[in-house]
């Protein structure tokens, strides 16, 4: 099993967030893969990702500016099903490659 740990620092948003120069809130952030030839390509493919920025976005909450997850989606638990963000979900690999 695969466990990616993204750790966002809280900062300050920047021109082209929703309200730049505001301050957010970081924190740690983990996702899930399995440990096989498809679950390593696909943690490359969401280190790319991550590395041009397209992980996380800077949301409002309770008035509040913090960092949640983006538009690609990830396994934040190992059960629960896709309803819980979790496995089994067959289909995830798949889909998740074709967002990327």
């Amino acid at each position: 099993a695969l466990r990616l740990l993204f750790k966002m620092l809280s900062s300050c948003s920047k021109v082209g967030d929703p309200h730049p120069g505001q301050p957010y809130k970081g924190g740690n952030f983990y996702a899930f893969l399995p440990d096989n030839r498809e679950g390593q390509k696909t943690a490359m493919l969401l280190k790319k990702a991550f590395e041009h920025g397209l992980t996380f976005q800077i949301k409002s909450c309770n008035g509040e500016e913090r960092v949640t997850w983006g538009l690609i989606p990830h396994k934040t638990s190992w059960d629960g099903g896709k309803a819980r963000n979790g496995y089994p979900d067959t289909q995830y690999l798949r889909e998740v490659c074709t967002v990327l």
